[in-house]
């Protein structure tokens, strides 16, 4: 048959699985401008994540709880450990740290007012705290990070808790990053930082190197507070059992661990895709150090990383955290990647939905922001009240879930009560795979 026979079948183009179109794009922006991608957003790959689980409902070995006659509770108590006043929460779900820099004050506010409806905890981020944030927050966690930014006692003891930051699941092992754009008069003020110019923060604490100097730096703090304030140690999901077990031997009240897909921090894109591990392989590794010390729920356990809903929620419960932490989630509900905004967002080269450029401040829906003419487009108020709405959604489906498995608190929920429809969620939740009792590297059939 002749080659230029249009007759003839035509062969399909085919893509490299290697090579995608995607990586080839990558590859022509680096090799035109010479530098690495910066985003934010978190990890994209797919990984093995919360929807990989299934709950066991009740029927007949188990007895269901009937929602609309019986209770199933939601509250939890964070820093029972060695604190004077641990934070007493209605639902067990907290929001995380993000900076006044990295989101504009609007946003902070709204953040705050949210978490005060629903009955939780917000948290400041780098940069210190806000009297706006501190104004309407109820509960308010102050992040205690390698920059120090902000820093001072006078805002350790206002605040309800401190977390020290180790790392977090959008870089464990790197430093922050802030663009001269977003550091405005004010943030240059509370930073001590020169207005306009980029901002790097160090990728570990300037004066310790270790858990032993971890043990001094938190018996520093509990002095400086007078041994009120719960002390959480955040670390980015690397080696969870070990980085548990080193901040309980250092004497954290509360641990957090965030996996791969928390991604409220922009960083570079290499390091978001290709380093730490995902959320759901974290929680077994670090409940499992918790309970070789005979610490499990006497060291309260707080997952963050991609926690999308209900369901999500009642799974990190059921698989041994205390509760959840949602920075992501959060921004989506009082307004951030809105489609209201598709127009600007494609003048920016992205659209609703994609939208990670949070570091470049041109965010028009306000929140990612110091523009001052975008900011004003958030109403803290408005977005308040939506934060509360979701925040309260979440909570009504984790209950649903937990009666719906025989549980009159979300806390009661366990491993057993969770089946895995992959066989990599099986081997990383250590649950059954469904319709066996296999748990891959546990034997069974």
């Amino acid at each position: 048959m002749a080659k230029d026979d249009k007759t003839a079948p035509q062969t399909l183009p085919r893509y490299s699985n290697t090579f995608t179109p995607e990586v080839n794009a990558e590859i022509r922006r680096a090799a035109a401008t010479g530098i690495y991608d910066i985003r934010g957003g978190g990890a994209k790959r797919k990984v093995p994540h919360f929807d990989d689980l299934v709950f066991l409902g009740a029927s007949m070995s188990r007895y269901p709880l009937e929602g609309y006659r019986e209770r199933c509770d939601t509250n939890v108590v964070l820093g029972t450990r060695f604190a004077k006043k641990p934070i007493e929460l209605k639902i067990p779900i907290t929001i995380a740290g993000m900076s006044f820099g990295a989101l504009s004050a609007q946003a902070k506010e709204a953040l705050g007012r949210g978490a005060t409806m629903a009955g939780t905890s917000t948290t400041t981020g780098d940069g210190g705290m806000t009297p706006e944030e501190r104004g309407q927050s109820e509960r308010l966690v102050y992040q205690y990070l390698p920059s120090r930014y902000g820093m001072n006692p006078v805002d350790l003891r206002k605040a309800d808790a401190i977390e020290v930051v180790v790392g977090q699941g959008a870089k464990p092992g790197g430093g922050g990053m802030l663009l001269g754009q977003k550091i405005s008069d004010r943030v240059a003020e509370m930073r001590t930082l020169p207005k306009g110019i980029d901002q790097r923060s160090a990728c570990r604490h300037p004066d310790w190197t270790g858990p032993d100097d971890l043990e001094i730096k938190i018996l520093e703090l509990r002095e400086i507070t007078g041994w009120e304030k719960p002390i959480y140690v955040k670390v980015g999901a690397a080696r969870p059992f070990f980085d548990t077990t080193l901040a309980v031997k250092a004497g954290a009240d509360v641990v957090v661990i965030d996996g791969m897909q928390g991604g409220t921090a922009a960083t570079q894109d290499v390091f978001i895709e290709h380093v730490g591990i995902p959320t759901l392989a974290c929680i077994r590794e670090a409940v499992a150090a918790l309970q070789e010390l005979n610490m499990h729920r006497e060291v309260q356990l707080i997952v963050s990383g991609g926690i999308r809903s209900g369901a999500d929620v009642a799974k990190a419960l059921a698989l041994g955290a205390d509760a959840v932490s949602i920075g992501t989630a959060a921004m989506i509900a009082i307004g951030d990647n809105d489609p209201k905004w598709e127009a600007e967002y494609q003048a920016l080269g992205s659209t609703a939905g994609a939208y990670d450029d949070w570091h470049e401040g041109r965010d028009p829906a306000g929140i990612s922001t110091q523009d001052p003419e975008l900011a004003k487009r958030l109403d803290p108020v408005e977005a308040g009240r939506r934060l509360n709405n979701y925040l309260k959604v979440m909570t009504l489906e984790a209950q649903t879930l937990a009666r719906a498995c025989g549980k009159n608190h979300v806390n009661n929920l366990e491993p057993e009560d969770l089946q895995a429809l992959t066989v990599e969620a099986a081997a990383m939740a250590k649950v059954p795979l469904a319709g066996t009792s296999w748990i891959p590297g546990q034997g069974g059939m």
